[in-house]
């Protein structure tokens, strides 16, 4: 029986349904594969995303703007090391994972939540960390999504809640 060999490129998310899909479909009992991890990364998938204001503004002004914008009851910040900020890295939820990857950006801030007190030390006077709550983070989210649900499905009836599950109040 003549051999066919197939390279592809497949996210890591979606590997082991490849290798399902690749097993199910071989003729015969046993599968000849490699997997081999690619170091480079995907610029078009991940979690969070990395943007520039227009214009520098003072570091207290633009987190002001973020308390108002979420609507956060605080906002919990390390000491601003720099004046002005410029470029920000967000990442809805609990993103502190994120922060080496938006110092290694350049962002001068980054927005996210769930941040303990210890992990504040690691912003080490390269980025200002501003978290603003995990709801306070994902709330947009949901509007979001309806709206590409709504593009995609013309003919599929789609309903947001209004009921607010976020379970922590302020004072």
């Amino acid at each position: 029986m003549q051999e066919t060999r197939i390279e592809v490129t497949v996210n890591q998310h979606a590997l082991r349904a490849v290798e399902k899909a690749m097993k199910s479909a071989h003729p015969y009992e046993e599968v000849a594969y490699d997997v081999v991890a690619l170091l480079n990364t995907n610029q078009y998938i991940g979690s969070g995303m990395i943007g520039e204001l227009p214009e520098a503004i003072s570091a207290m002004d633009f987190l002001y703007q973020v308390k108002e914008l979420f609507g956060c009851g605080v906002v919990r910040y390390t000491k601003p090391h720099m004046e002005t900020v410029k470029r920000v890295a967000v990442c809805g939820g609990s993103g502190g994972f994120l922060l080496k990857d938006a110092i290694r950006s350049g962002a001068d801030v980054f927005i996210t939540a769930d941040y303990k007190y210890h992990e504040f030390f690691d912003a080490d006077g390269k980025i200002i960390i501003a978290d603003i709550g995990h709801f306070e983070s994902e709330q947009f989210t949901s509007a979001y999504l309806v709206s590409l649900l709504m593009k995609k499905f013309t003919n599929f009836a789609v309903r947001l809640t209004n009921v607010n599950t976020n379970p922590i109040n302020y004072l």
